[in-house]
């Protein structure tokens, strides 16, 4: 890991650690349908970001007790439907490297506790510590949910590498000071294609 220069990862959750596309998708456009939103648009704003913001935005017109009610029904989608979110490629293979190597890991998510717990159950996978929007003031592109995991792993921002799969997120994770592992194509420290290139990258037996 000397490479890099880092002693802990933090782990995006959605399309990062879970492969929940189809089930994130589901949920916006059903909610889309019902509150009279492009699902399409939706699901762009929504991508790395919490659900509150993206409601208001989506709603700007609408009063507090329709936000809160909108929310809630968005929420509601997403809760039950885990049936088919699977880890994603080197996703288990990763987190076991980390745990026989001693590394620290944490995940922060957009998503909140009940939602977080769900989605990685059923991915098989039980996060060591975990960070949601149940957990800080303000999500991503905001910093503070990275220095937050970073202080439960005991590893200063700057000493963790961030592994993200959306710009709101790695912009968070910039903002934080730490380093940044990359998926989809996007800009990091260091673009991967899969997790699986992290076990060699940072060096892990």
């Amino acid at each position: 890991m000397a490479d890099l220069d880092v002693a802990a990862v933090l782990f995006d959750m959605d399309g990062t650690l879970v492969d929940s596309d189809s089930a994130v998708e589901r949920a916006w456009r059903a909610w889309g349908a019902e509150f009279g939103v492009d699902g399409e648009a939706a699901i762009t704003l929504a991508h790395g970001s919490p659900s509150e913001p993206t409601v208001r935005k989506l709603l700007a017109a609408a009063g507090e007790d329709e936000i809160v009610a909108a929310v809630g029904r968005q929420m509601a989608l997403q809760y039950d439907d885990v049936g088919d979110i699977v880890p994603t490629p080197g996703a288990l293979e990763l987190i076991a490297a980390l745990d026989r190597n001693g590394v620290p890991w944490a995940v922060f998510t957009s998503a909140d506790k009940r939602l977080a717990e769900a989605r990685l159950g059923a991915a098989g996978i039980v996060a060591p510590l975990l960070v949601t929007t149940d957990d800080v003031r303000a999500g991503k592109p905001d910093p503070e949910g990275w220095v937050r995991a970073a202080a439960l792993v005991g590893v200063p921002p700057e000493k963790c590498l961030v592994v993200e799969d959306a710009e709101v997120g790695l912009r968070a994770a910039r903002a934080a000071g730490a380093k940044t592992a990359a998926l989809r194509g996007l800009a990091g420290d260091l673009p991967i294609s899969s997790l699986s290139e992290l076990i060699g990258a940072l060096r892990l037996r």
